[in-house]
């Protein structure tokens, strides 16, 4: 079974594993939407993003923040929600201990806490970040960023404005030693409702396979 509970630092998360066969298989941890606005692990944009992992051959690992769904706690701000991933991603190499590659991939406000664990973990190589909310939340913490990772977003999405996540991406493409990729989905809101889901997804898969196939960070 896929279902997995694991130790946080507030108690159980719940979560959902797909191992590959591989012992060395890629790693990647996908972070949901903001949890007191009905984001979970179940989110359609995170579940996609999880199985699009896995179909290109990663060990994959989603969860519940604290305080959604069978996970404990409450709550936090953000601080909590961060010590989560952190502990998720503990989880994930405990089980996958030869993996070579570690990526993170967030939606909205999973992309915020994504980044801030980037910040956390050398270990990671790669990010995605899915309408990353550049309008409600600092993201200045990226100084520098250190590894490289694609940030995705739609047009006409009213929740997070291109216009902020264009100025975001424009500060860390100033940095040197990384490379941030922008892509922008025509037409497509927030949450890629059809007939975008497809076309974020697949823009994403492109982005990381080319990646897995790159030697440099």
């Amino acid at each position: 079974m896929p279902e997995v509970i694991f130790a946080g630092p507030e108690g159980r998360l719940e979560g959902r594993y797909h191992p590959q066969k591989e012992r060395d298989a890629p790693i990647a941890i996908i972070l949901h939407p903001h949890p007191q606005f009905g984001g979970t692990m179940n989110n359609k944009v995170v579940y996609n993003l999880h199985y699009s992992f896995h179909k290109m051959g990663f060990t994959v690992l989603r969860f519940n923040f604290r305080g959604v769904g069978r996970s404990q706690g409450e709550y936090d701000q953000g601080i909590g929600e961060l010590s989560d991933a952190a502990s998720a991603l503990d989880y994930l190499q405990s089980m996958n201990n030869n993996s070579k590659h570690c990526w993170v991939a967030g939606f909205s406000f999973g992309a915020w806490i994504g980044m801030q664990l980037l910040m956390r973990r050398p270990e990671i190589t790669g990010f995605i970040s899915v309408s990353p909310p550049a309008n409600m939340y600092d993201f200045s913490f990226l100084a520098p960023c250190p590894s490289s990772g694609l940030i995705i977003n739609g047009t006409a999405d009213r929740v997070a404005p291109p216009a902020d996540t264009a100025t975001l991406v424009g500060k860390l493409q100033e940095q040197k030693g990384i490379t941030v990729t922008h892509e922008q989905i025509e037409g497509a809101g927030h949450f890629f409702e059809e007939p975008h889901m497809d076309t974020m997804i697949g823009t994403v898969s492109d982005y990381v396979k080319r990646r897995l196939t790159e030697t440099s960070r």
